[in-house]
């Protein structure tokens, strides 16, 4: 975490939000009248507008990407040690935009905020958002601060999809499209995950079909749940073993069910927490978004066929103890790319912190980014 008087610091950041009156045609079918977007930005639009990069978030992160809040210093955005003066991203040379995801619960239009056709929160009946949807908004935002093309697009897990749908969607908007940590769509494992974590939420009797907002109550039992499958997810098991082993919590062995070990208690803070500031309806949606993510369906399954109109250069990430979203599945995009001559850098770290790793300071990670970035012509 940097302290407010670290140079390498964006500082003091505000978030802003803007409002967009014309509908939005959602990919399942919805529409919404009209919805806000929350966002930050950091660094300056030089003069040509050709400096600009927007930074997608991953499942439960925000627009908040980087610096902290006046009113509370410990609020650091969550990729801070990328973004930055003098860091990989470097703000002094580029603008940096962080946008919020609609259905979000951090500012942007989600199940939480008011249903102007009922005065009451949307609830259950917020529709399920794609990424497709979610580039659409993000170029509907970028259409308004006057950003015609993106130097580039990064995003780590979720938002390394986001990263890659912009070339889909959008082709000649965005130049280098940087996707870490992530893949062309969810293995039936992953899915799987996803499924569990929804179910331990709508079956929580606080959940009341998704309308628990009147109720005034939330469903903490099956968030907790669901962050902690999460977590076991997002860390290696070489990264658990160096940080809990099998240290005991108490010192010795309860024999009842307690916690006992000292990774039973991290699962169960880390649950605790989430509970707290993550709405239930928007962990449905998101988690349905990422397993619907798939730029191949519509291309008889094949990638290559998929990204043959993208135009940008890549740059693919990967770590070696990613088991959520492995090394081979970033390799598949990779050769996909190569398949139709695209111009593609990939590179593969070996670091113990698992999926958990593109938001690490890891420094062979920053220094390929790093390395990156200063290759792109403004």
């Amino acid at each position: 975490m940097n302290a407010p008087h670290d140079p390498s610091s964006v500082g003091a950041v505000t978030a802003q939000k803007l409002h967009f009156d014309a509908p939005i045609k959602l990919r399942g079918g919805a529409s919404l009248p009209a919805y806000d977007l929350a966002y930050e930005t950091y660094g300056e639009l030089n003069a040509a507008r050709s400096n600009a990069v927007l930074v997608c978030h991953a499942l439960n992160a925000s627009h908040h990407v980087a610096g902290y809040y006046e009113g509370d210093k410990s609020n650091v955005g969550w990729w801070d040690n990328l973004v930055g003066p003098g860091k990989p991203l470097d703000t002094r040379r580029f603008f940096v935009i962080g946008s919020n995801y609609l259905g979000s619960c951090f500012g942007s239009t989600g199940p939480a905020s008011i249903n102007p056709a009922t005065g009451k929160p949307w609830g259950a009946d917020f529709p399920v958002v794609t990424v497709e949807d979610w580039v659409e908004t993000q170029a509907r935002l970028a259409d308004r601060l006057g950003i015609e093309r993106f130097a580039a697009v990064i995003g780590g897990s979720l938002g390394a999809m986001q990263a890659m749908q912009w070339t889909l969607s959008y082709p000649e908007r965005v130049r280098h499209s940087i996707v870490v940590a992530s893949a062309p769509k969810l293995t039936p494992q992953n899915i799987a995950f996803n499924e569990v974590a929804r179910q331990a939420i709508m079956t929580d009797p606080d959940f009341h079909g998704g309308h628990y907002y009147e109720k005034g109550v939330v469903p903490v039992r099956g968030l907790r749940i669901a962050r902690m499958i999460g977590h076991i997810t997002y860390l290696s098991g070489e990264a658990m073993a160096e940080k809990f082993g099998r240290l005991l919590r108490r010192g010795t062995l309860g024999f009842d069910f307690g916690t006992d070990f000292e990774v039973e208690s991290y699962l169960r803070y880390q649950g605790d927490k989430f509970s707290t500031y993550f709405d239930a309806n928007t962990y449905l949606r998101i988690t349905k978004a990422l397993d619907y993510f798939d730029p191949a369906a519509d291309f008889e399954d094949s990638l290559s066929a998929a990204l043959a109109r993208a135009k940008a250069a890549f740059l693919i990430v990967s770590f070696k103890s990613d088991w959520r979203f492995t090394p081979a599945r970033s390799r598949e995009m990779v050769r996909a790319l190569l398949d139709n001559r695209k111009i593609v850098s990939y590179l593969e770290i070996d670091a113990p912190g698992g999926h958990d790793a593109f938001l690490l300071e890891d420094p062979r990670y920053h220094n390929g980014l790093r390395a990156y970035f200063a290759s792109i012509d403004l």
